[in-house]
């Protein structure tokens, strides 16, 4: 099924259906690893206009598409740390996410990167460790009162 995902560079015109993406992916593929009060103060990032215009004009940005509907995204910030990595519901394993790190890793490369690192979430945690990411620490993110755990994940390229 991976043959009908097409990979292209995000544009601003994206950013709408991109932050969709974010809080449905979140509301309903994580809620075995976080409560609800976790879920909606991360959630709640998608609030923030100054930080997701930053993301979509000063990060490599990529999406998957399947036909003319967005898929999945990824972000690469400062040429080394993978910022977002989301596919959508109806659209997990299926080789989505596997392409967007494959793109990511390979811009990393092309930039001469030797390393890629990240904050993972619980849920992509087993995702990333199968591609070879090791985890540094687990982290106690505090946001708005309340604790979110995840983890400082690295690769070596």
């Amino acid at each position: 099924m991976q043959n009908h995902y097409t990979i292209r560079k995000g544009s601003l015109n994206d950013l709408a259906e991109l932050q969709r993406l974010f809080v449905e992916t979140i509301t309903t593929v994580c809620t075995a690893n976080y409560d609800e009060q976790q879920i909606k103060v991360w959630t709640s990032s998608v609030d923030n206009k100054k930080r997701w215009h930053e993301v979509m004009t000063k990060q490599f940005v990529i999406v998957a598409q399947y036909g003319n509907k967005i898929t999945g995204f990824a972000t690469l910030d400062n040429g080394n740390y993978l910022d977002f990595l989301y596919v959508h519901k109806d659209h997990q394993r299926q080789g989505v996410a596997q392409l967007l790190l494959d793109t990511i890793e390979a811009e990393a490369k092309r930039l001469n990167q030797n390393i890629i690192r990240s904050d993972i979430s619980k849920t992509a945690k087993p995702f990333f460790e199968r591609n070879g990411f090791k985890t540094l620490k687990e982290q106690t993110n505090v946001r708005q009162g309340i604790e979110i755990i995840n983890y400082k994940m690295t690769k070596q390229l």
